[in-house]
């Protein structure tokens, strides 16, 4: 019966030995390329964690421009009792405003809780995220800020 061998020392011996004959002998070379792969990971790491998307490279800005002029605002945490009507005309004290939708389950058609406003002068529109962001309506703090890019239809 053969001698029992240490499994942890075995694998390291083989995988040694196969980077010592794929780099000729010089382990430093390895050693390199190993420290140099463990830094790159890293920086990609830190740099993945400064982005507000998480996903490494921010490809979506905050606010678009749109040609036109108009502002699309996000408008969340609504009432689910609200509708559409009575959500224009919170916004309508401020400006101008070219639509106003709340957002609806496709099956059920009740309110998710949230919609868009479109306002075609970005003082108005500011105006209005000024004076309803936070704001208590129907018992629910509104939340109004820009829209983000891709929300709006295209």
């Amino acid at each position: 019966m053969p001698e029992p061998t240490n499994s942890t020392s075995t694998i390291l011996d083989t995988v040694t030995g196969f980077f010592t004959k794929a780099f000729g002998g010089d382990i430093t070379n390895i050693a390199i390329i190993v420290a140099a792969i463990v830094v790159l990971g890293v920086v990609i790491w830190l740099l993945a964690k400064k982005c507000p998307c998480r996903k490494g490279a921010c490809s979506a800005p905050a606010a678009p421009k749109r040609e036109d002029g108009s502002v699309e605002l996000y408008v969340g945490n609504l009432s689910y009792d609200m509708d559409e009507t009575q959500f224009r005309k919170e916004f309508e004290r401020f400006g101008v405003v070219t639509s106003a939708r709340i957002i609806g389950h496709r099956t059920s058609g009740k309110s998710k809780g949230y919609g868009f406003v479109e306002m075609p002068h970005r003082k108005d529109a500011m105006h209005a995220i000024k004076n309803l962001n936070g704001k208590d309506i129907m018992g629910r703090r509104m939340r109004v800020n820009e829209a983000r890019n891709g929300t709006y239809p295209r």
